[in-house]
């Protein structure tokens, strides 16, 4: 039996299914803690928690005034670099680690950091990950 090059690989696809688990388990994991700490501390959490599920999205805004022809689903190349490094997980991570071993006591900035790793998780679980340097989702 042959197979034609593009179709879907059979071992991938466990791999594939396993990852969307884990993205979607931690997502359902930093809602639920986002939410705790957004009713346990008030308006300002919600407005941190809100802001956080959409900033990492703001670095499209990099893109604004691109003349050039943009195929479907492609993000302009001067944005790719902004939007890449806000759509790390390692990075609200990290600052959520060092927020935590800290004298900073401000629960408004780590539920930011909770809604932005729980962005990043819902964008995982979509299917959009990291962009190549031409702006399109890497395969």
């Amino acid at each position: 039996m042959t197979s034609t090059p593009n179709a879907p690989s059979t071992s991938r696809r466990p791999a594939a299914i396993a990852r969307r688990v884990a993205w979607a388990s931690w997502a359902a994991f930093l809602l639920a803690f986002a939410l705790f700490e957004a009713v346990k501390y008030g308006t300002g959490v919600w407005l941190a928690l809100i802001g956080g599920l959409i900033a990492p999205d703001l670095t499209f805004l990099a893109a604004v005034g691109v003349k050039e022809k943009l195929r479907r689903g492609q993000l302009a190349p001067r944005a790719v670099p902004y939007y890449n490094a806000l759509h790390r997980t390692w990075v609200p991570l990290a600052i959520a680690l060092v927020y935590s071993v800290g004298i900073v006591d401000w629960p408004a900035l780590f539920t930011f950091l909770l809604a932005w790793m729980l962005h990043i998780a819902v964008d995982r679980i979509a299917g959009y990950g990291l962009r190549t340097k031409e702006g399109f989702v890497r395969g």
